[in-house]
């Protein structure tokens, strides 16, 4: 098969692209023939080596995939041979990735793509869809009616954060840099959006939620706690996603006054039985249409090192390339 691989961890040029033994599936697992994948900022983490991870070499990179099972190992009865589906969770803890023409996926992370939808939208979605439904409903648990603020809209993470906050019933605001954004969180289902280059955003909450919101999603990297907790209502929660090296000051007293709660996670700590239930909403919403992939541009499989460069830029040095996931697709 041919694969983007590597053989070392490092910059993006350790990447290569070549012929690999076609994998098989062992029990319970089936095997994928990848129409396409998406590139996420821990893909870039891992390759690099400034997330260590457990790597079999050549090491296919890569967590989302969306394609047709071509084959089913024993005993595994949830897809079988013809099958569309959609998944996340490879290229991690020992598990190998998904920029290649087949990928073997333990069913229990597999999850069916509805009739309508197309393999670039699917693998778009699969782990910012994931750690959006995480992040909302098992920790955060939004209620319908509750207000969210979520620190860039339009991101990978951020853009469905929006849209699947709206899918169950909340009030959202968001965060964009230019008026072209704004208008693409609003698209999403955002009732307020604030320009945070020409706005406060304190003022902005307050005017938007009076009583402060339920639920700040953060985005950012090194986070301000006193404009997060200052916003909050009582009881508020906040989600914390990104900020690996961050060590901002923290205003203990007014955070615990008001009662407020604060979730860290990241989404492949999960168990495949604990993310089923994301994967069962998503495919719902998707075949609704109450979902959008944000999809800033598809490349071949020829450009993975490109891809991972693009995402690097845009991820470490917040250099704006991006306005969405980059897509890598591979068969069709």
């Amino acid at each position: 098969m041919l694969a983007a691989y590597i053989e070392q961890t490092g910059s993006p040029d350790v990447i290569k692209i070549g012929s690999l033994p076609d994998p098989s599936p062992g029990p319970g697992q089936v095997r994928v023939r990848v129409h396409a994948a998406s590139i996420n900022p821990i893909d870039t983490y891992i390759r690099s080596g400034l997330v260590a991870m457990k790597l079999s070499f050549p090491f296919v990179p890569g967590c989302d995939l969306a394609g047709v099972v071509d084959q089913a190992g024993e005993g595994a009865i949830r897809f079988k041979p013809g099958d569309r589906v959609w998944a996340s969770n490879q290229g991690l803890l020992g598990r190998q990735g998904t920029l290649a023409e087949f990928a073997v996926v333990d069913e229990a992370w597999l999850h069916g793509i509805p009739d309508g939808v197309d393999f670039e939208t699917a693998a778009a979605v699969s782990l910012t869809g994931i750690t959006a439904h995480l992040g909302l409903d098992r920790l955060a648990r939004v209620q319908a009616g509750e207000t969210v603020f979520v620190r860039g809209g339009t991101g990978g993470v951020g853009s469905m954060v929006v849209q699947i906050a709206k899918a169950m019933g909340a009030r959202v605001a968001a965060s964009a840099g230019s008026e072209e954004k704004a208008i693409l969180c609003a698209n999403l289902g955002a009732e307020r959006v604030v320009l945070y280059k020409q706005e406060s955003i304190a003022d902005a909450i307050k005017s938007w939620a009076p009583a402060g919101v339920n639920l700040w999603w953060e985005t950012v990297r090194e986070p301000d706690f006193d404009l997060i907790v200052g916003s909050l209502a009582p009881r508020g929660r906040i989600v914390l996603m990104a900020g690996r090296e961050a060590r901002p000051a923290f205003p203990v007293g007014p955070f615990y006054v008001k009662g407020c709660s604060m979730f860290g996670f990241a989404m492949f700590t999960f168990s495949a039985e604990e993310q089923r239930p994301c994967g069962a909403a998503i495919s719902r919403w998707l075949a609704e249409g109450r979902l959008q992939a944000r999809i800033d541009r598809v490349l071949p499989l020829s450009a993975a090192a490109e891809a991972h460069r693009l995402q690097e830029e845009n991820t470490l040095r917040n250099a704006g390339l991006l306005a969405g996931k980059i897509v890598i697709r591979i068969h069709g």
